[in-house]
């Protein structure tokens, strides 16, 4: 593995470079998951986010061996799911990803929830992170309480944190933790899901400087400096998304934006029921 420069990056406290944006494939049909990798690619996304749970690492693999670009020119992530938990259950799982993928190494290795296993679940990723074969680890669905327990027990602190995040659920406890432990924020479903794009809160930002709603709440992350990976099928929309990188939202805006916060999940699973 070489050391990879990437524009629009966030420098990881490990001193890896990981893209701020990025293409998630969550419930992603294997048969548009080649399709989409390329049309991402192809626009200049570097950031590919995929997890065992997904069921399309294989063809998030395929895509990147047949676009032009060199494989260590490419950050992937990907999870490992509940039932593959523990240390050796870990380890497999691990495997079984690089084998889908058809790669040497992933960038990024994340704990998808924080099942009562996570522990050694966690030490199972230092081991694999000892080993070389990932670049940086991290946990998903983390909350301050299972964090602190990492913190406490393991003996890497966690890379990236990658949780639902977007304006109507803005995580400011999990945001505040994670500033202080080094630790970078990576939003799941920036735009909830397509289900808040039409609030008018959203639409005035939107419309007052001639964007998308989808590139507001995309631009109000990048402007926490918290890492985004909005999921589309639509080369179009992947080109608004991505486009997003060089926006500038007013503090005006910001204000607007940060007043929305109404502890809007869009999952029914709550990470602070996970004990």
């Amino acid at each position: 593995m070489r050391s990879m420069s990437f524009p629009n990056s966030i420098i990881l406290n490990n001193g890896v470079k990981m893209p701020i944006l990025g293409l998630g494939t969550y419930k992603m049909e294997p048969e548009l998951t080649k399709r989409s990798v390329l049309d991402a690619l192809s626009l200049g996304y570097r950031h590919i986010d995929t997890a065992s749970f997904y069921r399309n690492e294989a063809e998030v693999g395929e895509a990147i061996r047949d676009s032009s670009i060199n494989r260590d020119d490419i950050f992937i992530t990907t999870k490992v799911w509940n039932d593959e938990q523990g240390y050796e259950e870990t380890k497999s799982a691990f495997q079984r990803s690089l084998e889908l993928l058809k790669i040497d190494y992933v960038d990024l290795y994340l704990i998808h929830w924080p099942m009562p296993s996570r522990l050694e679940t966690w030490r199972a990723l230092e081991s694999i992170y000892e080993e070389g074969m990932v670049r940086a680890i991290g946990v998903s669905n983390f909350m301050p309480l299972h964090l602190e327990e990492i913190l406490e027990h393991g003996s890497i602190i966690p890379s990236v944190n990658q949780v639902e995040m977007h304006p109507f659920l803005q995580r400011n406890e999990v945001l505040d933790q994670c500033k202080e432990s080094h630790i970078a924020i990576e939003a799941s479903s920036p735009l909830a899901r397509g289900k808040r794009l039409n609030d008018p809160y959203i639409k005035e930002v939107a419309t007052k400087n001639d964007l998308t709603p989808a590139q507001v709440m995309i631009a109000w992350c990048l402007q926490r400096n918290v890492a985004a990976i909005p999921k589309t099928t639509s080369k179009v929309h992947m080109k608004e998304n991505f486009d997003s990188l060089y926006i500038s939202l007013s503090q005006e805006d910001i204000a607007i934006l940060d007043k929305l916060d109404q502890n809007y999940r869009t999952t029914t699973w709550n990470p602070y029921d996970m004990k």
